[in-house]
């Protein structure tokens, strides 16, 4: 069975072009927050994509949160994306 960050992965490798992904969980981090929730979590996505670094930085966003448009609702608080060539 595949852990909740290999499924986000696969999830965003079969609808976008993309090289790398690493998801690092910053959850640990906000702890102490009032509105913490420890079933959901901070991610930072640092993405390899040639695509993705070749249109506007809102337009791939955006193609990024349709694609996880479930799991912002339901697991993740807070995403930062980085995205290199």
């Amino acid at each position: 069975m595949k852990n909740y960050f290999e499924v986000l992965c696969t999830k965003l490798i079969d609808e976008i072009e993309i090289e790398h992904i690493d998801i690092v969980d910053n959850s640990h981090k906000h702890k102490r927050h009032k509105s913490f929730s420890p079933e959901k979590f901070h991610l930072h996505l640092k993405i390899k994509s040639i695509y993705l670094d070749s249109i506007s930085r809102v337009s791939a966003q955006k193609m990024i949160m349709k694609v996880l448009k479930d799991d912002l609702i339901t697991k993740i608080h807070a995403l930062e994306i980085s995205i290199e060539k």
